[in-house]
């Protein structure tokens, strides 16, 4: 049984595709990784059936029509074999050294039937013309070298959050918990993160620094251009994590103030780029999505508006344009955008 089954995503990726699976190809049979061609128009597709000729039992190439980000990841949980299903986009990669002792941890845990519903390890900012890399660590927030729950967790700071490139899932829980990512969208990297939190029950935190997150490429769906321009997929990306659960049913209480925040930060991230774009539309789009979430849980919006966060996100005024920076320096912080 394989360990880990890794995903990568793929759309025209023939230029940097190779590192991803090379690093990936580190963990040996242990592996297994699905390299989904989303209807590319470039070699995507043959380098990943090369790789698949030359790694059987460890390399399968998907090819199925374009149907986004998300989608190439549902594709790739329907394949995955392994015990763990783990994300790595096609311009990422990991650390081999890493990945090896994650690898070792996990096999340990197996064996010992303690193997948690999520590991946990840190991430890199890979980002073009920064000599020194931040790390993303979450030593604070977490136990180390044991099984704990969400009862042991500590206090998440601001960009400490819990994102795609930091979680491994074990596979049998993404599919019970009912994933699911809409097509033809981005950002749903937080609703993979996002929706299957209710049902971890257990995790485990290396101190490593496994995952190697590229920024740089002008076309980047975290840039700030890209982020105004693809304003409607956030709003809908953000309604759909709202929707997700009903967050006062979630008992375990640290487990739901963390959740409440991670709301919090995707209201903050879509008003502040429809304040930043500053069109009459984006500003009517900013007044929408609060009036949606105060008419769908006037409880969760009171809540998040007396955030520090919630209050920037919120202000139209001059007064508040210091708070709106304060919040806009978060999300830069946590999405490291252009």
């Amino acid at each position: 049984m394989k360990v880990i089954s890794a995903v990568i995503p793929c759309y025209n990726s023939e230029a940097y595709m190779e590192k991803a699976i090379t690093t990936l190809l580190s963990g040996g049979d242990d592996m297994e990784i699905i390299v989904v061609d989303d209807g590319s128009s470039d070699n995507t597709l043959a380098i990943a059936k090369r790789y698949e000729a030359e790694y059987p039992g460890i390399v399968r190439a998907v090819h199925k029509e374009n149907g986004g980000h998300g989608d190439a990841v549902m594709t790739g949980l329907s394949y995955a074999e392994g015990l763990y299903f783990k994300v790595v986009d096609s311009d990422d990669w990991v650390k081999e050294s890493a990945l090896k002792d994650i690898l070792q941890k996990l096999r340990e845990l197996l064996e010992q039937g303690t193997a948690p519903d999520m590991m946990v390890a840190n991430y890199v900012y890979e980002k073009v013309g920064e000599e020194k890399k931040k790390v993303i660590q979450y030593r604070s927030a977490l136990p180390q070298h044991r099984i704990f729950t969400w009862a042991d967790t500590g206090h998440f700071h601001q960009g400490q959050y819990i994102l795609m490139h930091s979680v491994i899932y074990r596979t049998r829980l993404l599919r019970e918990c009912g994933l699911s990512l809409p097509k033809h969208t981005f950002y749903v990297d937080n609703i993979f993160v996002y929706q299957p939190l209710p049902s971890v029950k257990t995790m485990y935190y290396m101190d490593l620094n496994l995952y190697r997150y590229f920024i740089g490429r002008d076309d980047q769906s975290v840039t700030e251009t890209n982020m105004i321009k693809r304003i409607d997929q956030q709003l809908r990306v953000t309604k759909l994590m709202i929707e997700s659960h009903d967050i006062w049913k979630i008992k375990e209480k640290r487990l739901r103030n963390y959740m409440i925040k991670y709301l919090c930060i995707m209201m903050t991230i879509s008003s502040i780029y429809l304040l930043k774009s500053g069109t009459e539309e984006n500003l009517a789009k900013k007044q929408e999505l609060w009036e949606y979430l105060k008419a769908y849980d006037k409880k969760l919006y009171r809540k998040i508006s007396m955030t520090l966060l919630g209050k920037s996100s919120k202000a139209d005024s001059k007064a508040g344009q210091s708070i709106f920076k304060a919040g806009y320096e978060v999300a830069r912080k946590i999405f490291k955008f252009n």
